[in-house]
C-alpha cells in the first residue's frame, strides 16, 4: 500500500518536535539554571512551557499517525470522489475551470482549492462523478459547477490507472 504524502509530513514535524525536547530545550533549561533563581526565571519558565508545549504536540501527532495510517483506502470509493480526490469542474455561471482537492485538514489551504471533506463545500463534492451538477449555496448568492473530472486518491497514489475509471 502507498504511503499517503501526509503521513511523511507529519513524521517529519514528529522528528523536528523529539529533536527539540530531547535537545534543544534540555539545553535551554540548563542555560536558564545558570543564571541563578528559578524562581523569577524568565527563560527557565519559557523552557519549561516549550517542554510542555512539545510534549502534547508529539502526543497528538503520534495519534494522528496512528488514525491517518489505520484508514483503509480500499474503503474510499474508486469511481466518485472522496478523501484525497481531486475534482476538475466548470462554473456553470463563468465558464472557469477550476480544480478541487478534498485532503486532511492538515493539509487544507483555501487559496490552493484544498478544502477538507468536512467542510461545507468540501461536503457538497464528496461522492461526486463525472457529469455531476454541484450547487453550492451561498449566503448572497451559489456556487454551481458541473465535475467535468474526478481523479481519486487510488489514481493519485498511484494504485490504479487514471484512464480506468
Amino acid at each position: 500500500m502507498s504511503r499517503l504524502p501526509i503521513v511523511d509530513k507529519l513524521d517529519q514535524e514528529l522528528k523536528e518536535s523529539h529533536q527539540e525536547l530531547q535537545v534543544e530545550i534540555p539545553k535551554a533549561i540548563k542555560t536558564a539554571r545558570e543564571h541563578g533563581d528559578l524562581s523569577e526565571n524568565a527563560e527557565f519558565k519559557a523552557a519549561k512551557e516549550r517542554q510542555m508545549f512539545l510534549e502534547s504536540r508529539i502526543s497528538l501527532l503520534q495519534k494522528r499517525i496512528s488514525d491517518i495510517t489505520s484508514i483503509d483506502l480500499n474503503k474510499i470509493p474508486n469511481d466518485r470522489s472522496g478523501l484525497g480526490s481531486t475534482l476538475y469542474l466548470r462554473d456553470l455561471n463563468t465558464g472557469e475551470e477550476i480544480q478541487y482537492h478534498l485532503v486532511f485538514p492538515e493539509e487544507v489551504n483555501p487559496d490552493e482549492r484544498k478544502l477538507s471533506a468536512a467542510s461545507p463545500v468540501g461536503r457538497a463534492l464528496v461522492g461526486k462523478q463525472e457529469g455531476d451538477d454541484i450547487i453550492i449555496p451561498l449566503p448572497d448568492n451559489k456556487l454551481e459547477f458541473e465535475v467535468l473530472k474526478v481523479v481519486t486518491i487510488h489514481v493519485n497514489l498511484g494504485k490504479q490507472d487514471p484512464t480506468s475509471s
